[in-house]
């Protein structure tokens, strides 16, 4: 299936865009999100019972779509949105973390994550400000943190480094620095690579072959410690190792190392540069949520993120946007929704 639109992010942004997309008949839509459920940030950092206001910070906001957010609690703002993708049956993939969004040949998207590939004519990206790398259960202890990476930052040349994961990010990594003359080991806890796309397996084996970096299939790491100046790497095997530095591409990614695989052009200040439809550099894929604030804002803003994509997209395929009469019908067949 080629969806028309994939959003990548399950927050107020994503759910405001998959809502308006969906009352406009626009039905290939997918919600992709890492966490178990949406709204993750809301659920995870907002207390019980907290209250939820469409205005922020004293600012009085009206929602421009279709979507009458009010004000309520966590859990009612929580059931409010479990409610409304329930009822407009939005396509859902949880658990699901993008590893990269490549606009290919023919104009379509391909969306990679560790499980299966999906394509789109539009990609929105509304991941927050909060995403972060996965770090390995054991102790890294604070002597040698310095040279322990989560991306190739502080990276030079004429290192021994340990590159630790499985997916393309930890494949990329390995083989842009070997690149880099630099002496590296591709850690893998198992025997085979199942998540890596054909390209970046096949430049792995190629410069395994080659010996221009070292292949540890079906081994993990017990520990770390500090060893002179460098980290010394105890494997599961019995066998230790020195290194210069650790790279850990075990998951997870800052918004700004996500962005920049999109190829969406930063700021001075790595923030995504967008126009007033939410439009990035790249054609047809788009930002919403908390990472197209300066600062903060509000659900409400957020929602209106949706309603201004999908009037883009919408505009771009010849139609025309308008509100409808769905969500009113939605809030007559829910009643203990009715806005305040």
């Amino acid at each position: 299936m080629i969806y028309d639109i994939a959003i990548i992010g399950g927050g107020p942004g994503g759910i405001g865009t998959a809502i308006e997309a969906a009352v406009h008949g626009i039905d290939k839509v997918i919600l992709i999100d890492k966490a178990d459920n949406h709204s993750s940030t809301i659920r995870k950092f907002y207390k019980d019972n907290k209250k939820v206001d469409r205005d922020w910070k004293g600012q009085s906001l009206s929602v421009d779509g279709n979507i009458p957010f009010m004000d309520g609690t966590k859990e009612s703002t929580l059931d409010f949105f479990d409610q409304l993708l329930d009822e407009e049956k939005i396509d859902t993939a949880f658990n699901t973390e993008v590893e990269s969004v490549i606009k290919n040949e023919d104009g379509l998207f391909l969306i990679t994550t560790s499980t299966q590939s999906y394509k789109a004519i539009a990609v929105v990206v509304t991941i927050g400000r909060m995403g972060k790398p996965n770090k390995p259960s054991y102790k890294i202890p604070a002597s040698i943190k310095k040279f322990v990476n989560f991306n190739l930052d502080k990276c030079s040349s004429g290192e021994k480094i340990l590159v630790v994961g499985g997916g393309n990010s930890a494949a990329e990594y390995a083989y842009d620095l070997a690149d880099e003359e630099n002496d590296i080991t591709l850690v893998y806890r198992k025997a085979e690579f199942n998540r890596l796309n054909p390209h970046n397996e096949d430049v792995l084996r190629a410069y395994n072959g080659q010996e221009r970096l070292r292949l540890r299939l079906n081994t993990d790491i017990e520990s770390v410690e500090s060893a002179s100046g460098k980290i010394k790497v105890n494997f599961n095997d019995g066998y230790h190792t020195i290194y210069d530095r650790i790279i850990y591409a075990i998951g997870g990614t800052s918004p700004v190392d996500f962005l920049k695989k999109c190829d969406i052009e930063l700021d001075e200040n790595l923030k995504p540069v967008y126009d007033e439809h939410y439009r990035t550099s790249v054609h047809c894929l788009y930002v919403a949520g908390d990472i197209a604030f300066d600062t903060g804002g509000s659900i409400a803003a957020a929602l209106n993120h949706g309603f201004h994509i999908v009037n883009s997209f919408l505009r771009r395929s010849g139609k025309i946007y308008s509100h409808t009469e769905k969500i009113e019908k939605f809030f007559e067949n829910n009643p203990s929704f009715k806005q305040n």
